[in-house]
């Protein structure tokens, strides 16, 4: 129990219906937003789960039926996954044009929301799977403006105050399809993530696991995105994501789950849950400090592995030249860089 009388125990969702991976997962912390360990894990970096925010509140009631009487009229941005499929990965579309043998895995287009309510509900088994994913901004209706306004944005901006995280850039409106999965990726901003409707699971891994994990080169449109397909993974060509160890949860309604910035993260829907509705908060990083502390985080190495491919991809005018290029400069030079690849 923690000091306030919170369990730091995990959802139980084993009634819940969700896909089987061979991973070892333990449970992230549910820890209610009196707990002072909360500040603990953010202010390390780490996930937690937050009871009792009220973050998000006035958006409990935003189930489908409320959303398409109050959204507005606008258009939508919706993606559709391809060829059946339910895994939707992103992809940036200007490295797309530039890539002639890239296939994305799903499409986007824009979709009032009544015709998605319409196909999301009539959809069968073998149909294609959408997901709308739209920023809250002055398009929306005014019923949902104010809900907006009464966030519990006191709370929130107290946090991006107390762990100097940059301006709010964006909030996103999630709402999936029952078994939606969007496939393991790190993002370059802290996220706050609110749960409002229906529940997902959360598979996290740290950005010390890199290279257990593959990314996609930095050119790639997938960036940011693991190679590795979790349902199916080639050892073979992957063989370090024998090694990869996750943590886990499950959010439902009023949870708020902290993603830190290049913390990897998978998250489904239940094969079996219905329609699920997410709001996300996303914020800028910390400002880098002038002064650099040793030894780096696992953050910064990432970012700095980052950065070398960016720049040598500059440099070469060619991304095929990159990997040839690092693989000369190690080869027989730094005798325990396999050693060092498998700590990243």
């Amino acid at each position: 129990m923690t000091p306030n009388g919170q369990q730091k125990s995990e959802r139980n969702f084993s009634s819940m219906k969700f896909r089987d991976y061979p991973l070892p997962l333990d449970d992230i912390p549910r820890l209610h937003v009196d707990d002072p360990d909360v500040s603990r894990y953010i202010a390390q970096t780490r996930p937690v789960v937050i009871t009792g925010t009220k973050l998000a509140e006035p958006a409990l009631k935003w189930d489908l039926d409320y959303l398409q009487e109050n959204i507005g009229s606008g258009m939508f941005n919706v993606f559709e996954a391809k060829d059946r499929g339910h895994k939707f990965m992103y992809y940036d579309p200007k490295k797309a044009q530039s890539n002639k043998d890239f296939k994305p895995q799903m499409q986007s287009m824009n979709m009032s929301f009544p015709d998605f309510v319409h196909r999301l509900r009539a959809s069968r088994p073998g149909d294609n799977r959408l997901y709308l994913q739209q920023a809250l901004n002055d398009t929306v209706g005014p019923a949902l403006v104010q809900d907006f306004v009464h966030f519990n944005w006191s709370w929130v901006t107290a946090q991006q105050r107390k762990y100097n995280w940059g301006p709010l850039t964006t909030n996103l409106l999630l709402a999936s399809m029952a078994g939606n999965v969007t496939p393991a990726h790190y993002d370059e901003q802290e996220n706050l993530f609110a749960q409002v409707q229906g529940y997902k699971r959360v598979i996290m891994f740290p950005p010390s696991q890199f290279g257990s994990l593959y990314p996609f080169p930095v050119n790639h449109p997938c960036d940011r995105q693991s190679q590795v397909d979790f349902e199916n993974p080639d050892y073979e060509k992957f063989p370090k994501f024998r090694i990869a160890k996750g943590l886990q949860t499950v959010v439902g309604p009023g949870d708020v789950i902290y993603i830190p910035m290049y913390w990897w993260h998978y998250i489904e829907s239940p094969i079996d849950g219905g329609e699920t509705i997410s709001v996300t908060f996303w914020y800028k990083t910390t400002p880098i400090s002038k002064t650099i502390s040793y030894p780096l985080s696992a953050q910064q190495k990432v970012c700095i592995m980052r950065n070398i491919e960016k720049m040598l991809g500059d440099a070469l005018k060619d991304p095929e030249e990159i990997g040839s290029l690092l693989h000369t400069l190690v080869q027989g030079r730094y005798e325990d860089s396999h050693k060092l690849m498998d700590q990243t």
